[in-house]
């Protein structure tokens, strides 16, 4: 067990029936946008597995100031913009979670 100091933001998406193409190619292109994003590890697309109009973005960032900087930066909505049209309000758009502990198999 160890405490890895990372941050995991999670935005919620969903899709009206037939635009999972739109979500899914402007997942891949926020993801391009993103790529060299100082403290950003990564990012996975995920769907619901008990309502495949529902997605989530899963990213992971070095630290919650890593996350905080780039959220605060006017770049964050123009790379973001791909997806945005798909954002999930209800019942909130997305969440932050630091990492307390983790396991590794």
């Amino acid at each position: 067990m160890s405490g890895t100091g990372s941050t995991r933001v999670v935005i919620y998406y969903r899709v009206p029936e037939g635009s999972a193409d739109a979500l899914i190619s402007g997942y891949h292109a926020s993801s391009a946008a993103l790529k060299g994003t100082s403290g950003l590890l990564g990012n996975e697309l995920l769907r619901n597995a008990h309502d495949p109009r529902r997605y989530a973005v899963l990213s992971e960032w070095e630290d919650l100031a890593a996350f905080q900087t780039w959220e605060a930066a006017k770049d964050h909505r123009g790379q973001t913009a791909p997806v945005r049209e798909f954002v999930d309000p209800d019942p909130r758009p997305f969440a932050v979670y630091e990492v307390v502990a983790s396991y590794s198999a």
